[in-house]
């Protein structure tokens, strides 16, 4: 009984949180993690202070049930508090939070958004009703998913990305495409938007798990092809940090939010372990680099 009061309670709280926008809870500090709530500490931000947001934000994969779990497995998905919502909450959440990351994105700026079938066409629904431009969506296909216990349907194994332009359909011009870098990561060929790439390596969760953390190498892709140096890059939902740990490894600024402490000791120290950008190196020819991505993969 006592722990479906905290659950209830977390689950109203964030809803609250939804419509509350305090006065201050301090100015924005570039490549800071903020352990908060993101609509809280989006709301206390100017307009237009962040180049492009690139973020993971909660599935609602359990709806509001406790996780998935099968009598015949011992395994338990998404069994997490902050991936569970009630009735039209999530829909809610979710206008809330886009809505914020309009406001602070520049005009024109990127917006990628992570998700699965759970909830991609939700998002994209908000994201059709707001008039938003829809640039790409990409696929990302995980060559050693895990496999579907219940074998009733297929293995899931893609999420979805929608790139936006933030901006609409009308106005939205000039939005940042690295074409060059990319092609040059591809082998010099256009890079389509099918990407295989393996689920993050254990080397990556050294210093502790996420139960949806991606990895580096996804989110090193995103980062050269859709930023630029020195750009100010957001995450409001930031988790283990990995868009974090990408944007420093290439030369952008960036600004993570997450509310739970247990992952923001995480993105700290893997953070920390990640060394300080070769700027030199980035103002180079293309090819320099997009190799820090390509070297990246060889090490894996």
């Amino acid at each position: 009984m006592a722990r479906d009061v905290r659950e209830n309670q977390c689950l109203q709280s964030r809803t609250i949180s939804a419509s509350v926008r305090p006065q201050t809870i301090g100015k924005l500090v570039k490549n800071r993690l903020y352990c908060a709530d993101a609509l809280a500490t989006m709301g206390s931000w100017p307009d237009g202070c962040i180049d492009a947001c690139i973020t993971d934000p909660p599935y609602n994969i359990a709806k509001n049930k406790r996780g998935l779990a099968w009598a015949f497995s011992s395994h338990v998905t998404m069994a997490s508090s902050w991936d569970r919502f009630v009735g039209d909450d999530y829909a809610e959440f979710t206008l809330a939070w886009l809505k914020e990351v309009c406001r602070l994105t520049k005009p024109n700026g990127n917006i990628f958004i992570f998700g699965s079938y759970h909830n991609i066409y939700l998002i994209g629904a908000i994201v059709q009703s707001l008039g938003l431009r829809i640039i790409n969506s990409i696929i990302w296909a995980k060559p050693n998913a895990q496999p579907n216990i219940t074998c009733r349907m297929f293995t899931e194994s893609t999420e979805q990305v929608i790139w936006l332009c933030n901006n609409d359909e009308r106005r939205a011009r000039k939005w940042t495409f690295n074409y060059a870098e990319v092609k040059e990561l591809n082998s010099g060929k256009q890079m389509r938007n099918f990407w295989q790439i393996p689920l993050t390596p254990k080397n990556e969760r050294k210093f502790g798990k996420h139960p949806s953390q991606k990895p580096l190498l996804l989110m090193e892709r995103i980062v050269l092809a859709a930023t630029n140096i020195k750009d100010t890059v957001l995450d409001c939902f930031a988790g283990s940090g990995s868009t974090l740990v990408a944007c420093k490894k290439l030369g952008r600024s960036f600004v993570g939010i997450e509310r739970d402490e247990k992952y923001c000791q995480i993105a700290r120290a893997r953070l920390k372990d990640t060394g300080k950008a070769n700027i030199t190196a980035f103002s180079q020819a293309p090819r320099s680099r997009a190799a820090i991505v390509q070297d990246g993969a060889s090490r894996r």
